[in-house]
């Protein structure tokens, strides 16, 4: 709003120029008229420094007529005889007119500068409000609140969707508000009252964006049909809308960060009973195995109920192993040696993009040793975990193993420590 010149201060500058006027005709008297033109500044400063260009401007044309009226020859007229006087005046006149810019455009600064401070201060009180606020309700709350108190008007937030819905501020919303609040989110541009469908609503709807698309739409209105933001105040309404969406991203990620967690805790504990499935049972199974080969070898059993017995073990064998490898908190992208690409989720093995057949012997080494990148397996580990307790001393199977692997895949794709066992150099994720 630009400054008005009150009566109080029309008259002050009018005593001020009473002032100046009775001390230069008593230094008139004593030192001559020289230094007198500087006594009629102060009233041009005070004037642009209180009441603004123009009368600061009014202000110093005065200054130069009561100067000329007073102080020139002929005085008490506005008639300059010396030429010297002339120039004094014009420079007063020209001195007054710059000192009032100056001073105006300082005061206008300011001005815009505490208008600028009010807004920041305005819109870091807000994002501390909803700092605080930990899901979408508790956001809606705190913004329409605080919208009212900064617009003094009604404010409500209403939620996007599929259709829009009353999250807070107000106890209810018509269909037709809902509508025109639906208008807003659906094209993420301002809608209501002295904008667009003014004729359905008494309210104003802006969209709260946020990656490009309406989060949700902030709702505004007066008792007096007003439009209630000022055009001034738009930006700002802008910024504080900013802010709402920033909180209900932080909120919706948070919310997603909290199922996460919950599914990566349950994921962990169902990793944990299927690697004690795997650990407890399946080198009883192994070892049942191994005795039924025995007994095929040595006879005198019905070779069909053996035969039987054996194919129902291989079978829970493969059920056991399959459970054991699902592990549900490991990363599923493949495990990078070299140029191969070992994918235990989908139990398949490339190299150089093309696939590698295994057998399941050689992929159940293989996965083992990629569990454990980086780490030595030492032999009996290995023939433990893909042979059985019952072939802990073969070395010789897991040496063919070896052997058919690193023709398949290269040879520095697994590494020998000798007398220990072996493991694979590196493990990262594509």
């Amino acid at each position: 709003m630009r400054p008005r010149l009150s009566w109080q201060a029309a008259g002050g500058l009018a005593a001020l120029f009473v002032m100046a006027t009775l001390i230069g005709l008593a230094m008139a008297a004593q030192w001559g008229r020289t230094p007198i033109v500087l006594l009629y500044l102060p009233p041009v400063l005070a004037a642009a420094a209180f009441a603004g260009r123009g009368p600061a401007l009014l202000t110093a044309v005065a200054a130069t007529l009561v100067y000329n009226f007073f102080f020139t020859e002929p005085t008490y007229t506005l008639l300059i005889r010396d030429p010297g006087d002339g120039v004094t005046v014009a420079m007063l006149l020209m001195v007054g007119l710059v000192t009032s810019h100056l001073v105006t455009s300082l005061r206008v600064q300011g001005a815009l500068a505490a208008f600028h401070a009010s807004r920041n201060a305005t819109i870091a009180g807000f994002a501390r409000q909803l700092l605080s606020c930990a899901d979408e309700a508790a956001i809606a709350a705190v913004a329409a609140g605080e919208l009212a108190r900064i617009f003094d008007c009604h404010a409500c937030v209403v939620g996007g969707g599929p259709d829009a819905r009353l999250l807070a501020g107000v106890d209810r919303l018509t269909e037709a508000d809902l509508a025109v609040a639906g208008q807003a989110l659906a094209h993420g541009e301002p809608a209501g009252r002295h904008i667009s469908g003014g004729s359905l609503t008494d309210w104003q709807f802006h969209p709260v964006r946020a990656a490009g698309r309406a989060l949700a739409a902030a709702g505004l209105a007066r008792s007096d049909g007003m439009s209630p933001v000022e055009a001034e105040r738009m930006d700002l309404l802008g910024n504080l809308l900013d802010q709402v969406a920033l909180a209900l991203e932080r909120a919706r990620l948070e919310s997603a960060g909290r199922e996460n967690s919950v599914l990566r805790e349950r994921d962990a504990l169902r990793s944990a009973l299927l690697g004690s499935i795997g650990r407890d049972l399946r080198p009883h199974l192994n070892s049942i195995a191994a005795d039924l080969r025995k007994l095929q070898r040595a006879g005198g059993c019905d070779a069909e109920v053996l035969h039987a017995v054996a194919g129902e073990t291989a079978k829970l064998t493969g059920l056991i192993d399959n459970l054991a490898d699902l592990d549900l908190t490991q990363n599923q992208d493949p495990v990078i040696v070299e140029d191969v690409a070992i994918d235990l989720y989908r139990r398949t093995v490339s190299r150089r993009g093309e696939a590698v057949h295994l057998t399941p012997k050689e992929f159940a080494v293989l996965a083992e040793l990629a569990r454990n990148a980086g780490r030595v397996l030492t032999h009996r580990y290995l023939l433990r975990a893909v042979w059985g307790p019952a072939h802990e001393d073969h070395v010789d199977y897991l040496r063919v193993a070896v052997s058919a692997l690193r023709k398949k895949l290269g040879e520095d794709v697994i590494q020998n420590e000798p007398a220990v066992g072996y493991r694979l150099p590196v493990q990262s994720a594509q």
